[in-house]
């Protein structure tokens, strides 16, 4: 299918259509090279606040041209120094890496160099290149004069004036006319270049026609000139037609770099690149179609991925997303996702089948058109491949069948599918394939509206009565429908419901497992950690008191060794005084004993006391049971009392405050840490903006600044530093 198509049936054409403004000439989406080498390049050029180029055309006759040594006109020769006046521009950035080394190897000619001085930004010759310039630019100046003085001296003419309707001069294909009565050609000579809707003439006077004539032939010499130096600089383009050839592909492709990154800069996307696998695991993505989407997180591993489930819940736009997001990092294009948590697959070739293709122009039915489509696919391979309401235009019990086999075919082609249906029945076929992923869209019971919510490993229910409930069906034609439906059917609709909502049940009791599982971990370390310093401090209290005793006993000792009795004495007294000096560990009971029901807490880790034995309590602390030692514990004295007091609360505002918080080399959570801190005394102070630097970098940092103020609730809005404020390195926040 042709890329542009492709585009268009996934809702990029507009996302599309705003890359293109960012380019200086229209080229391919696709990126020559390594694609690991231009992610790399991609990262590099957004450490730095880059202009785009202005635009270019495309310049591929004019090379052809100079090969065969013709004259270039002056405006191609420009859109050649518009380019290597870019590169000069760009090779005073210091780049580092593979981009960087590339840089350093364009060495411009001087010969090229010295041309680029000889343009003003308009693109015209300076007039000090050659000295001809500035004495026909005086005299065309000069006729010009002399064309506006002849006017005026023939508007305020006594003989000619009663003949003018007004006073003005009116330009009529770019002539100077004056507009007159008829009976003008007696006292006016000229030729009559127009008629007015009033049926007056627009004359042109024979005396401006001789000036304009000599205007002329001076613009024609300063043409003459023009030709004379794009000769010149032809010649000298022919010289260097290899480096030319070179430094205009070369543009291209650092021109798509570059649109890249200004393009994700000002909508604040992220870059994703493909891998060598087949997997699509994708966090957090928002179509770039959607205005308020509902993000979208899938972990597409196998070879098919069936939708299943309730009108209207997002089925076609989890599909697009799919092949969106696929698509996109293929050619490196930027996009709203986690890009740290997602994983996109490399494919070959794009197919959507989507549309109905039956139509006043094609004379074949709507199953007809899909067979057609579906026929082509079979001899492609490495191919992602989506289609939308897989049953459309046939019984879909005998679509069920056909498309399983058809399915089961292609996925061992190695094609990858993303498939959405109404219907169970496909589902259930391809329920025990352990290829194929099953995805149920969710429905809101209670409001009755689809929650564009998806639940892997699950059929969905179509919810087709509670859709006609909700937009004004009667629930007497509803109950009837029902009933012809069969009570079966509706059982199994039943089971399907009741399935979708255990599992619910279920994620929703594992995640609060694994937040339980967290918080014991984090219990585990407090007390490992606080084990570990209760060891330590015990090891040295045990080598001081040893040390301390050894001491006392060595005194002890010496004193035995002595001769004189007096001598002894003293040593022996000596001795005694150092021991009575060790200062022995004292261990104080609580004033008020523990008990069960008691707030206590254990280092940093607090709960109720619910059992307590000889030397251990047992404490309960966010669900989990801890028994620690008794005699660690201490008792958290209850602060309520019977009579009510008054509580007051007093906030010291922070002694130093800026508007500027600098996050510069941190870490996300480091920094995060900061930012909430900055925010909390900014509040304080009573400022309504303030600034965050965050810079560019790899852009994990900025993304997780971004994340926290869209959360924070004291945040109204924020939005990036223009260019004199650090530009995309910087947030403005307004409180």
């Amino acid at each position: 299918m042709n890329l542009e198509k492709i585009f268009k049936k996934l809702d990029l054409d507009e996302y599309l259509s705003k890359f293109n403004s960012f380019l200086a000439r229209e080229k391919e989406l696709f990126l020559e090279g390594d694609s690991r080498v231009n992610f790399a390049w991609i990262n590099e050029i957004s450490k730095f606040n880059i202009s785009s180029c202005k635009s270019v055309e495309n310049l591929d006759d004019a090379i052809m041209r100079i090969s065969k040594q013709a004259v270039l006109h002056i405006s191609e020769i420009y859109e050649f120094v518009k380019i290597i006046n870019y590169f000069t521009y760009l090779k005073k950035f210091n780049f580092s890496g593979n981009l960087g080394d590339w840089m350093a190897k364009i060495q411009i000619p001087a010969e090229i160099l010295e041309i680029l001085n000889f343009f003003d930004k308009d693109g015209n010759l300076k007039d000090e290149i050659d000295g001809r310039f500035f004495e026909l630019k005086q005299s065309l100046k000069f006729k010009k004069d002399e064309i506006n003085l002849e006017l005026k001296r023939l508007i305020y003419s006594k003989q000619i004036s009663p003949y003018l309707v007004d006073t003005q001069i009116h330009y009529i294909n770019e002539n100077e006319t004056l507009l007159v009565r008829g009976g003008f050609n007696h006292v006016l000579k000229g030729s009559v270049v127009g008629r007015s809707s009033g049926g007056y003439f627009y004359v042109e006077p024979n005396s401006i026609s001789k000036l304009k004539s000599d205007q002329s032939a001076i613009l024609d010499s300063i043409e003459m000139i023009i030709y004379e130096h794009c000769k010149k600089i032809s010649k000298i383009f022919n010289k260097n037609l290899l480096f030319l050839k070179f430094i205009n592909k070369a543009f291209d492709k650092i021109d798509s770099i570059i649109a890249r990154v200004l393009f994700a800069k000002s909508r604040d996307f992220e870059f994703i690149i493909s891998d060598n696998s087949n997997d699509i695991i994708i966090k957090d993505f928002a179509h770039p179609a959607l205005k308020n989407p509902k993000r979208v997180s899938v972990n597409f591993t196998k070879k098919a991925l069936l939708i299943t489930g309730v009108n209207a819940g997002g089925k076609s736009m989890l599909l697009k997303s799919i092949l969106s997001v696929s698509l996109l990092a293929k050619y490196l294009l930027p996009v709203s996702i986690n890009s740290t948590q997602s994983k996109i697959g490399s494919f070959k070739e794009f197919e959507i089948i989507m549309e109905d293709p039956q139509n006043s122009k094609n004379d074949i039915s709507t199953f007809a058109g899909r067979m057609i489509s579906f026929s082509k696919i079979f001899g492609k391979k490495n191919m992602l491949l989506g289609v939308d309401e897989i049953e459309l235009g046939t019984d879909f019990e005998e679509a069920a069948s056909l498309y399983s086999v058809m399915i089961k075919q292609l996925i061992e082609n190695g094609v990858k599918m993303v498939i959405t249906t109404h219907h169970k029945r496909l589902a259930m076929l391809l329920a025990k394939n352990s290829d194929v992923e099953l995805v149920a869209a969710l429905y809101d019971e209670k409001f009755r509206v689809p929650k564009f919510e998806f639940l892997e490993g699950m059929i969905g229910k179509s919810y087709a009565f509670e859709t006609a409930l909700r937009y004004g069906i009667s629930a007497n034609l509803v109950s009837q429908a029902k009933q012809i439906y069969g009570e079966d059917k509706q059982n199994l609709n039943e089971i399907i419901n009741k399935t979708i909502n255990l599992e619910l049940d279920l994620k929703e009791k594992l995640t609060e497992t694994k937040k339980k599982e967290e918080k014991l971990d984090h219990l585990l370390n407090l007390l490992k950690n606080q084990k570990q310093e209760n060891d330590k401090i015990q090891k040295e209290l045990i080598s001081k008191l040893e040390f301390e005793y050894y001491k006392a006993i060595n005194e002890a000792k010496r004193g035995i060794n002595l001769n004189d009795i007096k001598d002894k004495q003293r040593s022996i007294n000596k001795a005694n005084d150092i021991l009575n000096s060790i200062k022995k560990p004292v261990f104080k009971e609580e004033s008020e004993p523990l008990k069960v029901g008691d707030r206590a807490k254990y280092n940093q880790i607090k709960g109720e006391i619910i059992e307590i034995s000889s030397k251990n309590a047992t404490i309960i602390s966010d669900g989990i049971r801890l028994k620690v030692p008794l005699n660690l514990l201490k008792k958290i004295q209850n602060q309520s009392n019977n009579k009510k007091s008054d509580i007051k609360i007093s906030v010291t505002k922070p002694k130093m405050a800026s508007v500027v918080l600098d996050l510069h080399g941190l870490r996300s959570e480091e920094a995060l840490q900061k930012l909430d801190k900055f925010i909390s005394d900014s509040l304080l102070m009573g400022f309504d903006e303030v600034m965050v630097k965050h810079g560019i970098g790899s852009g994990r940092l900025a993304f997780a600044v971004r994340e926290f103020l869209k959360s924070h609730p004291s945040v109204k809005e924020f939005r990036d530093g223009v260019p004199n404020e650090g530009g995309f390195g910087t947030k403005v926040i307004k409180f």
